[in-house]
């Protein structure tokens, strides 16, 4: 196979005028771009935002933009690749940090893409999701899939800031991203079903014959037992990162059909280098210090940080504390695509 096809300057000047005319153009010279050799040729960059520094803009938001005005108070973290206001942090991810201040409430609606929510700070936080009310917690996941009603609250005093991860930049690529508006929900006098059906590993409500399991069964993760359950298995892990993958306790699946979340533990001073992926990633600090190669670009990172890597990205994560982080990435859309690879250093 040929590495160098025609150009479209090679074309005569008629033929190429022709074809405009008809609303066609050659494959050939385009080729490359769409179908490169080997890898893909990704337009994402890694990028990374500290959040000592994004923090104080966020809360000059809050003084400036009252959330009635603003439906969602957000800050886009815009791929380096696509630049500032690109709404992707990834060529599938998009990450915003969201403040909710005191007393106030984000309205209700229901969109087509699938929303995730990493808490960063602040407590008295919560979202309802078709009735359920979630306490927000540092650390902990909690989801809104698509179609689902949602709101945030806030019966706190002190402002509440959580991570937003959506697959918007996919619906938006398919003409299919669009929301629907509502009241603010009725909630259900009870804990979340992660503090009853689905408090521990390995036990689940029992199946009565007419029952009926519920597509996302549980909606918040809490960051307590994720931690504890990594420590657990950082313990008899033999030197090993410890990673654990969030699932649906029904199912065993991705808790959302096109992002996956994968919690990480790293000791003081161990280090990974894992195979390259073909999923993009972005990766959330949830606690510690540490620096990460991506691509040869050095990321010093400290609690509460995000950073990113694209397709096929070559990543060396080292602690230099006790760390942990969450991993986001594209692997259940690749896997449900049939293309997800992971290939040795």
């Amino acid at each position: 196979m040929s590495d160098q096809l025609g150009t479209i300057e090679e074309l005569p000047q008629d033929y190429r005028a022709a074809m405009t005319e008809a609303g066609v153009a050659p494959l050939w010279p385009m080729m490359r771009n769409v179908l490169p050799h080997d890898a893909p040729n990704p337009v994402t960059r890694s990028g990374h935002w500290s959040f000592q520094a994004v923090r104080p803009l966020l809360m000059r938001a809050g003084e400036l933009t009252p959330v009635e005005k603003a439906e969602r108070r957000v800050l886009v973290l815009s791929d380096p690749g696509r630049g500032t206001g690109a709404m992707q942090a990834t060529s599938s991810i998009y990450l915003g940090l969201q403040l909710l201040l005191p007393g106030e409430s984000a309205p209700a609606h229901k969109h087509t893409p699938s929303a995730a929510r990493i808490i960063v700070e602040g407590t008295g936080g919560y979202t309802v999701v078709d009735g359920e009310k979630l306490p927000m917690q540092d650390g902990d996941l909690v989801l809104t899939p698509g179609g689902d009603w949602h709101d945030h609250g806030h019966d706190g005093d002190t402002p509440v800031i959580w991570l937003d991860a959506l697959d918007l930049p996919l619906f938006v690529y398919l003409e299919g991203s669009y929301a629907i508006e509502g009241e603010l929900q009725a909630q259900r006098n009870r804990p979340d079903a992660s503090e009853v059906e689905y408090r521990a590993a390995g036990l689940a409500p029992s199946r009565k014959l007419t029952s009926q399991v519920r597509r996302y069964p549980m909606m918040r993760y809490p960051w307590t037992q994720t931690e504890a359950a990594l420590r657990q298995m950082a313990k008899y892990g033999e030197g090993e990162v410890a990673e654990l993958d969030y699932i649906n306790p029904e199912t065993g699946q991705d808790v959302l059909p096109t992002m996956g979340f994968t919690a990480m533990m790293l000791a003081a001073g161990q280090s990974e280098a894992p195979p390259l992926r073909s999923a993009s990633a972005a990766f959330h600090v949830v606690k510690g210090r540490g620096t990460s190669l991506v691509n040869g670009q050095e990321i010093a990172w400290a609690p509460k940080d995000t950073f990113t890597a694209p397709v096929f990205a070559d990543i060396t994560h080292r602690a230099e504390e006790e760390s942990f982080l969450v991993r986001i990435h594209d692997r259940p859309l690749q896997d449900k695509l049939g293309y997800y690879e992971e290939r040795a250093k």
